[in-house]
């Protein structure tokens, strides 16, 4: 689930923004200005900032490059008043991923948020994909089958990969899975079954949302 944090002085607005994401299903905290965010931001992990750009104290434009800097992990969408294209600018200048205009209509920061985090999601895919011993590991159709197998039906036994994928050489089958097991992708059970790692969990979620971008 993930964690976003709102941070507008507006508190009907911004409590009215943190139900409705809520109800969502997003984890939401709240700050009421750019000195509460950072404060909330060193003690929680935040995949998205939604950060209004005129605040009392650290306004957003003041506390949007200080995120960036400290968290470059985080998604920051600014929320303004203000429709100009000189504040757009300014705004991703700084760091920003995206902008949304006062007033705006509740789907919109849904889908902007939505949006925010599938860009972020496949910018860690790509990195994770792209370490030049994954990529060659992963660039062979034999072994992506068999890491979609045994995620899709759970540990296999050598016989049973080798069956279900219709490989009837199977030394070329213990070869594929000697190479997944060396790059962490693939470990043995005590009845010698094949499972994925946490690590190729991950990477089989990678190729699948790749594949449906």
């Amino acid at each position: 689930m993930a964690k976003i944090l709102v941070v507008d002085d507006d508190r009907e607005l911004q409590e009215n923004i943190v139900e409705v994401l809520a109800e969502a299903g997003f984890d939401v905290c709240a700050a009421s200005n750019g000195e509460e965010a950072l404060e909330q931001l060193a003690t929680t992990a935040i995949d998205l900032v939604l950060l209004d750009s005129i605040m009392p104290g650290m306004n957003g434009m003041e506390t949007l490059p200080q995120i960036k800097r400290a968290y470059p992990q985080a998604k920051i969408i600014m929320m303004t008043a203000f429709s100009t294209v000189d504040s757009a600018v300014e705004a991703m200048r700084k760091g920003a991923d995206d902008f949304i205009t006062k007033p705006f209509k509740i789907d919109e920061i849904i889908m902007a948020i939505r949006r925010s985090l599938e860009e972020a999601k496949f910018a860690a895919c790509q990195e994770m994909l792209n370490m030049d011993d994954m990529f060659k590991c992963l660039a062979n159709a034999i072994r992506r089958k068999i890491l979609f197998l045994i995620k899709e039906e759970g540990r296999q036994r050598f016989m049973d990969i080798a069956r279900k994928l219709e490989i009837d050489d199977h030394t070329k089958v213990n070869f594929h899975l000697k190479v997944l097991k060396e790059a962490n992708l693939l470990e043995q059970d005590g009845r010698k079954a094949y499972q994925l790692t946490p690590q190729a969990t991950k990477i089989v979620a990678c190729l699948n949302s790749i594949s449906e971008a």
